[in-house]
């Protein structure tokens, strides 16, 4: 079903300069390309203002004198404004498209460069569909609107500039008129473009909420299919698209209000420039207007409108756009919940460039000294002065009822969380004072759901060492036997695993999965159920590989099953956040405790089946 309860932000505030200030630093690189489209579209708009210009000269001086003389200059000239106005309406459309591509393709890197700093607590509570709509829909609308709204912009200005000057340089009196009727249209074009604008904005939200639903609705496909709710999920995603409908409309009916009042404006300044000139040519006898200034006048009238309606709609395009930069900006200046120190990072590196040299070897001793942590925004402890010591070379187990809270300690070992007090230490030193790539490099880290990235079987396998040779991805799937089940598939090592696996079974997954972290010869293993979900036959070949893969390293087991740990160092039980229990399988059965109860009901329930 699909259920969006993340609510984006609302991006209300007034047009600032500031907030488009934040994207100069990808306009930047551009910077020649823009000064470029700027010079062309003023000489577009001095080619468009000179037209007006050609038809009364040519009225007044071939038209009403009958005469060719100074014809045939007179079209050379225009001929080549016509040809070099074509010539720049081609170099600025190539330029702009260059401009809004490669603006687009800048801020996308930027904003999924920043997406891998961030810790994965940070995707749990943003859903995809809206990280994917500021990834793709958001940046594409600031390259447009840097890019387009700019040629816009510029064209109009310096028409409307351009065609005032050369109006009140014809006729100062009929010039005047047509700027009479400005203020009434700057009034329409305010009230319409305000109210066109927050409609926008409340569209483009829900659009927002549209692909997250979306991407929900495929994600969750087959649940959907095995719970027979997909009517369930058109009638609410009906219901989004029906309120995106409902703005858009709206946003329609106003712009088809808006659209033709300027028409009527433009038309009634045209009649009365039409009024006024015909009167004073057919009553003036020694100083008449030109027919040719009339007829240039009544092309300004008529056209002045259209550049100045294009510079609302850009205004209103870029203020609505803001909220857009907003978006992406906010994205791009979220910060890290966990950073390295500056004096760390210059050691070790970071995600991107990390200094591999400097990394010490990780021997896999673990301590926990005296750990308080509560999760982010939350007032209650889940450890409080916790305190434990694990051996390099220590199997500790993590057991517990649904929801216990069994990955905290995991995740607070991986550093995707930081002890709010006291300290993680790793070979007797804080882990907080080496890299985050350094220890993400040296662990091995299987889940109960493993994804696989699109591609082959051998190419995923590959993702835990970059670099590795055919034989020794190979021989890593073998040390597991996952390649007796990967010789069993159609392209074996190259067969297309789907996006996300969704080829093979979980089975398989889990197979290919734990392969690709024992290709990485990890000091630290992880396994978080990973045996909950797949068939009795894998599940043996899972549980040998363990046993072989967790010789002389240290290692976190997750386990639902009671049964796969008894030979674990040290069995953790957890229960609401808190280990309650601790100690190794013999200790905790003679404790007749908590643990013992899980075991024996457990050992009763495999019986019975």
């Amino acid at each position: 079903m699909i259920q969006i309860h993340y609510q984006d932000e609302d991006y209300n505030a007034p047009f600032s300069l500031g907030v488009w200030k934040q994207i100069l630093p990808f306009a930047k690189p551009y910077k020649n390309k823009i000064i470029k489209i700027a010079v062309l579209m003023i000489y577009c708009a001095l080619c468009d203002i000179s037209y007006p210009l050609f038809l009364g000269y040519a009225i007044d001086n071939f038209i009403r004198k009958q005469t060719t003389d100074g014809l045939l200059i007179f079209s050379l000239v225009m001929c080549v404004v016509f040809l070099t106005q074509g010539i720049v309406v081609r170099s600025f459309v190539r330029a702009g498209a260059v401009v809004e591509i490669e603006i687009s393709k800048d801020i996308r890197r930027a904003v999924f460069y920043h997406l891998q700093t961030l810790p994965f607590s940070y995707y749990s509570k943003t859903p995809v569909g809206y990280l994917m709509a500021r990834t793709m829909s958001d940046t594409g609308l600031i390259g447009d609107r840097i890019a387009w709204s700019m040629v816009d912009f510029i064209w109009g200005g310096s028409f409307v500039i351009g065609a005032f000057v050369a109006m009140f340089l014809l006729d100062w009196r009929m010039a005047l008129i047509v700027l009479a009727i400005v203020p009434l249209l700057g009034f329409i074009t305010f009230f319409f473009q305000v109210r066109i604008l927050r409609v926008n904005r409340a569209a483009r939200k829900i659009n927002s909420k549209m692909t997250a639903a979306m991407n929900e609705g495929i994600v969750g496909s087959k649940t959907t299919k095995t719970l027979v709710i997909e009517e369930l999920n058109h009638g609410e995603f009906m219901t989004i698209t029906g309120d995106l409908k409902r703005r858009t409309t709206q946003s329609a009916r106003l712009r088809s209000i808006y659209y033709p009042l300027i028409f009527s404006i433009g038309s009634i300044a045209t009649a009365l420039i039409l009024n006024f000139g015909g009167n004073n040519i057919l009553n003036s006898t020694a100083a008449a207007l030109p027919i040719g200034t009339l007829a240039a006048f009544i092309n300004y009238s008529l056209d002045i409108f259209n550049p100045i309606q294009q510079i609302a709609n850009t205004i209103t395009e870029v203020v609505s756009a803001q909220a857009n930069v907003e978006r992406v900006t906010g994205l791009l200046e979220t910060a890290p919940e966990i950073i390295d120190t500056p004096e760390v990072m210059k050691k070790y590196g970071d995600n991107f460039f990390p200094k591999r040299e400097n990394w010490e070897e990780l021997t896999g001793d673990i301590e926990f000294s005296d750990v308080t942590f509560s999760y982010p925004g939350s007032n209650v402890n889940i450890f409080e002065n916790f305190n434990l010591q694990v051996k390099a070379g220590e199997c500790i187990a993590i057991v517990g009822e649904t929801g216990a809270g069994k990955s905290t300690l995991v995740n607070l070992i991986c550093r995707f969380f930081e002890p709010t007090g006291g300290k993680i230490l790793i070979d007797g030193k804080d882990i907080k004072e080496r890299s985050q790539l350094w220890l993400h490099s040296h662990l091995g880290y299987v889940l109960q759901n493993p994804h696989l990235f699109s591609g082959t079987v051998k190419e995923n396998i590959k993702y835990g060492k970059l670099d590795a040779t055919d034989e020794e991805v190979i021989g890593a799937a073998k040390l597991i036997s996952a390649d007796k089940i990967i010789e069993t598939l159609e392209g074996k090592w190259d067969a297309d695993v789907g996006e996300g696996g969704d080829k093979l079974s979980t089975g398989q997954k889990q197979l290919i999965s734990l392969a690709r972290a024992v290709l990485v010869n990890p000091k630290i293993f992880i396994l978080d159920e990973a045996t909950s979900s797949v068939d009795t036959e894998t599940e043996q070949l899972i549980q040998n590989a363990i046993t072989t893969l967790l010789q002389g390293r240290t290692s976190f087991v997750i386990a639902h099953r009671l049964s796969t740990i008894k030979s674990a160092d040290h069995i953790l039980l957890v229960d609401n956040g808190k280990i309650v229990e601790r100690g190794t399988h013999g200790e905790l059965m003679k404790a007749k405790g908590r643990y013992f109860d899980l075991y024996t009901r457990q050992f009763e329930d495999e019986i019975r089946i």
